[in-house]
């Protein structure tokens, strides 16, 4: 019975303390209102000013037809660079993805091919049906740079 009075008179004690403590603690900061997502933020930059813009280098025909394929610009073209423009066309022939492209691949991308331009499904292309499944043409720059 003496213990658990003494253990009581100290948890009075204990918890008048932490009272004291709490008193003597600042409020709880106050939690900034959330700004509005529809309103721009607004910035006044002063007198400050940024880098200039990058200039652009004129590169000749054959540079830019050289810099196509050297794709780490280190003014070397490995085989795997050259051959890394032809890789969207050869995965839209492979059709298990295995990375091998087999003549059943090639021969029912050629048929549907066949198929597509065959418009009156008779299995004979005319030169109308024929001239269909040419390669659009490049589209032409203008002559001038202004």
């Amino acid at each position: 019975m003496l213990g658990g009075l003494a253990l009581a008179g100290v948890g009075v004690f204990w918890w008048q303390g932490r009272a004291e403590i709490e008193r003597g603690a600042p409020p709880p900061a106050v939690a900034p209102a959330k700004p509005d997502p529809m309103k721009l933020p607004i910035a006044d930059p002063g007198k400050m000013k940024g880098p200039a813009p990058p200039e652009m280098t004129e590169l000749g025909k054959e540079e830019q037809r050289f810099f196509r394929y050297d794709r780490n610009r280190d003014r070397v073209i490995t085989r795997d660079e050259m051959l890394s423009t032809r890789t969207d066309s050869f995965r839209a022939l492979d059709k298990d993805g295995n990375n091998l492209l087999t003549f059943e691949e090639w021969a029912v991308t050629t048929v549907d091919r066949f198929a597509g331009a065959d418009k009156d499904g008779n299995g004979q292309l005319t030169p109308r049906e024929f001239a269909a499944t040419a390669p659009k043409p490049a589209a032409k720059k203008p002559a001038c740079k202004c």
